[in-house]
């Protein structure tokens, strides 16, 4: 064994690992610093006080901070595969008689193109691709009204929330750009905020939140809805398995999408 690490050196050896890998685990931070179990959670509690991670049991994940919005056509690029596996599982949870919600975002867009056309159900949305996407499908759909916003291809403000407060949906799919134990979903706009919470409050059923992996524990600016919320939430293979457990625990259930090879 070296000479032992000052707090100092074992924090910064701590940041440095989650920059890679996004999630630790205290054992493996305990072998990386030689450090006892205390030791490690102190250094994790000072961590999480300056906002560097958030502690879960066992462990810590990586607050990865969304400032900013990005262009819908930017987004699209990320992780595109992940995004239409979790499209089509999130969209296989709708069934005949549902009155789903499902808001902007290019996750959501994946689950609009992927729920099947004779479904006989209805889709209330302010994602604006669904104008462009869907072309005539079988069932029902409307768009929410209001100000289009350009940079997510959405619509909100006024007349899109009027419009929801006429609307009781037993299901919603939610797109997000952050997720975790502590902070819950989170979003970049106010305006895509507003409408989010007003679908979580006219749901009177099941809240499926669809996200790859990349949008566990980071966070954006506006909070729409705590982790206790959520019921499901789809994501993608590379998802870390100690926080699908943590989910577990405050009863939301993890669905991984997966190819299905014939």
């Amino acid at each position: 064994m070296g000479k032992p690490l000052i707090p100092a050196q074992r924090r910064e050896k701590i940041q440095e690992f989650l920059a890679i890998h996004q999630i630790a685990r205290t054992a493996d931070l305990m072998d990386l610093l030689e450090a006892s179990e205390a030791t490690v959670r102190r250094d994790l509690e000072w961590l999480e006080q300056k906002g560097i991670l958030e502690r879960t049991h066992g462990g810590a994940i990586l607050n990865q901070r969304v400032i900013f919005e990005q262009e819908y056509q930017q987004r699209a690029q990320y992780h595109p595969e992940e995004k239409k596996l979790i499209g089509q599982l999130a969209a296989s949870l709708i069934e005949d008689g549902d009155i789903v919600f499902v808001n902007s975002g290019t996750t959501a867009t994946q689950v609009l193109k992927h729920i099947r056309r004779d479904a006989r159900i209805t889709v209330f949305t302010n994602n604006v691709n669904a104008a462009i996407e869907l072309g005539e499908p079988g069932f029902h759909y409307y768009l929410t009204g209001g100000e289009f916003q350009s940079r997510s291809n959405s619509l909100a403000g006024r007349f899109a929330l009027d419009n929801l407060n006429l609307v009781f949906a037993n299901k919603l799919i939610l797109g997000v750009d952050g997720i975790s134990l502590k902070h819950g979903c989170t979003v970049p706009t106010n305006d895509e905020a507003e409408v989010v919470r007003r679908m979580i409050d006219r749901t009177k059923g099941q809240v499926i939140v669809a996200a790859d992996r990349s949008k566990w524990g980071a966070v954006s600016n506006f909070h729409v809805a705590n982790i206790d919320e959520v019921d499901t939430f789809v994501t993608d293979e590379g998802f870390d398995r100690t926080a699908k457990k943590e989910l577990a625990a405050h009863s939301v259930e993890t669905l991984i999408a997966q190819e299905i090879t014939v």
